[in-house]
């Protein structure tokens, strides 16, 4: 299975911008977009796409004129890597089944007999996402997330 690159470099030029900006809110500096584009190798009007879905998501914020750029809307913590791939990315679809409805993806709508497996890996792998953040990213405090997403799983089910 392989992410586009539009999850992969917002996720990077959202990291980046964390690590650049470490206010948040109207008090942080805003980072112009061609510095990210610089540091992490990717190009400027790629970013601008993937920023004006961002923005529109309220994950930054943007200002205009002179020092103009982007920060972020709320602090690193509350930010989820899960949020920033549902702003850019199509939904993660690991089956051929409609997601939208019950039906399958075999004639007469039957399920095929690994949807259930393929269906489960995707909830899997949007849990992680939504649980790490940028903060874990910049602290690199990702071993464990998932021992941590299954511990949470195991409490909501008692």
């Amino acid at each position: 299975m392989e992410l586009s690159t539009k999850g992969r470099y917002a996720v990077m030029a959202m990291v980046d911008l964390a690590l650049n900006s470490p206010e948040t809110g109207s008090s942080a500096r805003s980072v112009n977009l061609g510095e990210i584009a610089e540091r992490q190798e990717i190009s400027q009007s790629y970013l601008e796409q993937l920023f004006a879905r961002l923005r529109r998501r309220g994950l930054v914020e943007s200002a205009r004129g002179p020092g103009g750029g982007y920060r972020l809307s709320a602090s690193p913590e509350e930010i989820s890597i899960g949020a920033i791939m549902q702003a850019v990315e199509e939904p993660l679809k690991v089956t051929r089944c409609d997601a939208h409805t019950r039906a399958g993806c075999l004639s007469g709508n039957r399920r095929c007999m690994t949807h259930d497996l393929w269906d489960e890996l995707s909830r899997h792998i949007s849990q992680f996402l939504g649980a790490v953040t940028l903060a874990d990213v910049l602290a690199r405090q990702l071993p464990g997330k998932a021992d941590e997403i299954a511990r949470y799983n195991r409490a909501a089910a008692e």
